[in-house]
């Protein structure tokens, strides 16, 4: 018998990642926006609205590179709301209203988010009992200490020490023990503060949000990144589960996917991979804390990269690229009956996309996890294409693309005759509304589960595409325009709603 079996109904979802909202903010927050949205979710009728992962974002600006696998994203922080609660002026968000609204401009966002918020934080400074506008601060630093005070000390140091990486700091900071116990002033003290406050201030207004969502009959599908990044407060307070070099910090070798339908030398992620014997021995219990997190904060949570839980692929460290690495087994089905063990039947699922072994494919049935099945994959012309809607297994989550896709749209219109001639063939297509067409085909598909992205919604070409692996430039910057938005909370609501009660996903 499987170890979850949770996904028993049909419904579906919508993709949007909160940065993607209108705001005047130069990036979507967790404001109006973003209540307008659910409320829109609600009015069509959806279950879910699925997110990118939510912490803060390191190196590239990736959600699924981050300083924390614990912490919020502070700049999605609603500013906004905070002038009406009298903790800021209303002329204190002009760097922020300066910025552009058509895309997310993360240098300068840097420099005014923070500009901002050490505004904030003198006004507290000033008047202590500004806090209790928001909620408990002592309970909720209390309730998060496993997690929260290395976090603040890691966010101090790196700006104490102009933005290295912790693992370049000078020795009494590098290690985590003796890091705590040093005595580093009353700069280090403030700034250790300010970030628990700005992490108080996130998760009060993303748990009045998701109150919100349940309200209006929203659940939150979350996201997890498998690895963690090197430069993190994760790996600072935990080398000992990692496999690096436990005196330099140098990672022995680091995460990655070997050449596939997206590069063809591989993708190089460059995250330390874990030390599965060494958490083994503890049970887990990093792990366990992690998802812990993860349901805190959603109602179900997607684990990125699920196969490497059975093998990973483990790339030297130095490598210029991700083609001379090796498959090394994972820690396989007692991970997940440990889970199983500490948080019951868990609404997990496993992202199983790319090239599966039948190692892999034996764990995702055992487990019994909902995995992933992405359209776009599947018109190169063999009917038996698992990606084809009449081969999609109920315990499946089908989504016309994902974050990692282009739109419908941009795919469409740059994928191959052959491919475009498939498609039209096999769902009766004219091929002029590609994104209506595989948005229905998704929807009335066998999956229980079917996600359509907000740009797919609205028939968004190549431009409107979230991010595309092995690239670093001009990821995770698209957002929504005014009109765009409007457009989606107005005139797709009805045509949406009856496609999810014909559907009977309802």
């Amino acid at each position: 018998m499987a170890l979850f079996n949770w996904l028993n109904q049909r419904g579906s979802g919508v993709l949007l990642h909160p940065t993607m909202l209108p705001s005047s903010q130069g990036i979507g927050t967790l404001g109006k926006s973003a209540y307008r949205f659910v409320d829109a979710l609600a009015e069509m009728r959806v279950s879910y609205w699925q997110v990118c992962p939510l912490g803060p974002t390191g190196f590239g600006d990736s959600p699924y590179q981050c300083f924390s696998s614990f912490a919020g994203n502070p700049y999605l922080i609603d500013f906004e709301k905070l002038v009406e609660l009298g903790l800021l002026e209303d002329a204190d968000l002009g760097l922020l209203r300066s910025l552009p609204r058509e895309r997310v401009d993360y240098g300068p966002l840097w420099s005014a988010f923070y500009a901002t918020a050490r505004k904030l934080y003198a006004n507290i400074r000033k008047d202590r009992t500004l806090l209790a506008k928001i909620g408990d601060f002592e309970t909720f630093k209390r309730d998060n200490a496993y997690w929260l005070s290395g976090f603040a000390l890691y966010t101090a140091l790196k700006t104490h020490f102009k933005g290295e990486a912790w693992y370049r700091w000078p020795e009494k900071a590098r290690k985590y023990a003796s890091a705590i116990k040093a005595k580093w002033g009353a700069e280090v003290a403030a700034e250790v503060e300010m970030t628990e406050i700005i992490q108080f201030i996130f998760f009060t207004q993303w748990r009045e949000l998701r109150g919100h969502a349940r309200r209006r009959n929203v659940k939150i599908i979350g996201d997890t990144p498998i690895f963690t990044a090197l430069d993190s407060a994760d790996v600072w307070q935990n080398p000992e589960i990692f496999q690096i070099n436990q005196k330099t910090a140098a990672p022995l070798a680091v995460a990655g996917v070997p050449p596939d339908y997206f590069s063809a030398t591989g993708q190089l992620w460059g995250n330390p991979l874990y030390d599965w014997s060494a958490l083994k021995k503890t049970n887990y219990a990093w792990w366990i804390a992690r998802l812990r997190a993860c349901f805190a904060l959603y109602d179900v949570v997607r684990i990125d990269h699920f196969r490497a839980f059975y093998d990973y692929w483990r790339i030297p460290a130095g490598a210029p690229d991700a083609r001379t690495g090796e498959w090394v087994l994972g820690p396989g089905l007692e991970f997940f009956e440990t889970v199983r063990k500490a948080l019951g039947n868990a609404q997990l699922i496993a992202e199983d996309l790319g090239d599966m072994n039948d190692g892999v494919r034996k764990l995702l049935a055992d487990t019994g996890l909902p995995g992933m099945a992405v359209l776009q994959f599947a018109f190169g012309g063999d009917p038996k294409n698992l990606y084809l809607p009449h081969n999609i297994g109920a315990n499946t989550i089908a989504y016309p693309g994902t974050h990692d896709n282009n739109t419908v749209v941009g795919w469409y219109n740059s994928c191959g005759e052959h491919e475009r001639d498939f498609f039209r063939r096999y769902l009766w297509s004219d091929g002029n509304a590609p994104h209506w067409t595989l948005i229905n085909a998704a929807m009335k598909s066998h999956a229980r589960l079917a996600v359509v992205s907000v740009q797919d919604m609205l028939g968004l070409g190549a431009e409107a595409r979230f991010n595309e692996p092995g690239t670093d430039q001009k990821n995770w910057q698209w957002r929504l325009s005014d009109a765009e938005f409007e457009r989606f909370c107005g005139e797709l609501v009805g045509a949406f709603r009856e496609l999810v009660e014909i559907s009977a996903r309802n």
